[in-house]
This record gives structure tokens, C-alpha cells and sequence, in this order.
């Protein structure tokens, strides 16, 4: 391993070695003087303007982040609703639910609307069409979009 610098000047003569320890002694000393002092406003400034922009990138990647795993949620209940829906074929019995403060009619056969009553099956949006799925299914695009859900009965005990 190679020797120090101030190794190299004493070995070639250029300082003895009472100039070596004046000089680590001055070292040492400004390293003190310095050690409680803070850096200079220019250097404070520069410092705030990294840690404010450090903290608006975190924010902006939380939003991009929130924002993509609802945009997912979204998705997967789309799916859940397209795999597992029952066909809607021209029906003749009404089956009344209520959406908001309004009431709304989908027709379904006698056994649809039975198990729409018990909670065996839910009334699901998607896009601006009502679908019926299973209610465990229900239960999973509610976990993911609750908007979408409109009824899911509970069955009485």
C-alpha cells in the first residue's frame, strides 16, 4: 500500500516534521471552529428547494399510484361483472329495486327474483346496464368498486 503525502514530502526533504504537525494541528483545529457551524444561507436554500421538491415528487408519486390501483379496481370488477353475469334474455316478471331515490325495473324470471330476494344473487352497473351475478361474486366487486354494486339482499337468519 502506498505511503501518506506527508510521508512522500518528508521522504523527498520538501518539510521536516515540525511543519507536518503545525499542519495537522491547523487541520484539526478548523475542523473544530467549523464543526457547529451551519452551512451558508446560499447552501441552506439550495438544501430547502431539494427537500421541498423531494416531497412534492413523493406526493405526486403516492397520487400516481392511488390513482393507478383505482383505475385497477375498476378493471378487475369489469371483469368480475363480463365473467360472471347472467344472461338477460326478455323476461316477464318485473323485479323493482331501488338506485338512489330512484326506482328502477329489470325483468327476470320467478327463480331470479327469488334468489334477488334471499341474497343468492345481486344487481350489479356496468357502464349504464344492470347485471346479475352470484353474491359471492357481489361481495368481490363491492370490495373493489362499491359504486357499482346496487342490490345484494341480506338473507334473514
Amino acid at each position: 500500500m502506498g505511503t501518506s503525502f506527508k510521508d512522500q514530502l518528508l521522504k523527498a526533504g520538501l518539510v521536516n516534521k515540525k511543519q507536518v504537525q503545525k499542519a495537522g494541528h491547523e487541520k484539526n483545529t478548523n475542523r473544530k471552529k467549523n464543526k457547529g457551524q451551519s452551512a451558508s444561507p446560499e447552501e441552506n436554500k439550495t438544501r430547502q428547494e431539494q427537500l421541498a421538491k423531494e416531497k412534492h415528487n413523493i406526493q405526486l408519486n403516492l397520487q400516481l399510484n392511488a390513482e393507478k390501483q383505482r383505475l385497477e379496481n375498476l378493471s378487475q370488477a369489469r371483469q368480475l361483472i363480463e365473467t360472471n353475469r347472467l344472461p338477460l334474455e326478455d323476461y316477464d316478471e318485473p323485479y323493482y329495486f331501488a338506485m338512489g331515490k330512484k326506482i328502477k325495473k329489470l325483468f327476470v324470471t320467478e327463480e331470479i327474483a327469488k334468489k334477488l330476494s334471499f341474497g343468492q344473487l345481486a344487481i350489479v352497473k356496468l357502464d349504464e346496464s344492470f347485471q346479475i351475478v352470484p353474491a359471492r361474486v357481489a361481495h368481490q366487486i363491492a370490495s373493489r368498486d362499491p359504486e357499482s354494486l346496487v342490490v345484494l339482499n341480506t338473507p334473514e337468519s
